[in-house]
């Protein structure tokens, strides 16, 4: 028996990816490339927690006029949390998600609270299927924020400029997480890892990090 992928070595694990045993080789070369990995396997949560993120200076995070410091993120980390769950439950709802697909839905919401802030309403929504139905499942959940606040005397708590702030911090994080490949769900890896499955608002852990 031979590698599914490069039908020479000897396989060492099951690839979930290619549904085959394949070597530890091109599980290393491959991942992420030509491999389709699953958020769940199990090499790839292990690759994720020693692989470094390429690295990103500040000055070329996106959006830079937008200010989010350390006192946005304490005040805000519910809000982070909550949508970070959001991307979460969407992604895994649709086999096939990258880091990308994230990227491009966290841009969009960017650009569309942008436009609310000049006193527009226009929905800046995915052309990519996979990142357009991250970015319903976001807003989604803005639209059940708005109702709760409508039930409880319809005074807007939070503003439009605060949850752009929160996507822009989860925007920042998926690039300062990237590993380069080309179907990197390294972003994702760390959010599930951050996050978890919090069994109650007290359980939630902090995404704050440096």
């Amino acid at each position: 028996m031979t590698c599914a992928l490069c039908d020479t070595r000897r396989p060492r694990r099951f690839c979930p990816g290619v549904r085959g045993e394949i070597c530890t080789l091109c599980c290393g070369t491959e991942r992420e490339e030509t491999i389709d990995c699953p958020l769940d396997c199990a090499f790839l949560q292990e690759a994720h927690r020693h692989e470094k993120p390429l690295g990103v200076r500040p000055e070329d995070l996106p959006e830079p006029d937008i200010r989010v410091n350390e006192e946005f993120l304490r005040q805000h980390e519910t809000l982070i949390v909550l949508f970070s769950r959001a991307l979460l439950d969407s992604a895994s709802e649709i086999q096939g998600v990258t880091d990308e697909d994230a990227r491009q839905a966290l841009a969009c919401l960017v650009r569309t609270f942008r436009t609310l802030q000049s006193g527009l309403i226009y929905e800046s929504r995915p052309d990519n299927p996979f990142a357009a139905h991250i970015f319903s499942g976001m807003q989604n959940l803005v639209g059940q924020l708005r109702s709760a606040e409508e039930r409880t005397g319809g005074v807007q708590r939070i503003r439009d400029a605060e949850l752009l702030g929160v996507f822009v911090f989860l925007l920042r994080m998926e690039v300062a997480q990237r590993n380069g490949r080309k179907r990197s769900r390294a972003f994702l890896t760390f959010l599930r890892s951050a996050i978890g499955a919090p069994s109650s608002p007290q359980s939630q852990p902090s995404l704050l990090v440096p």
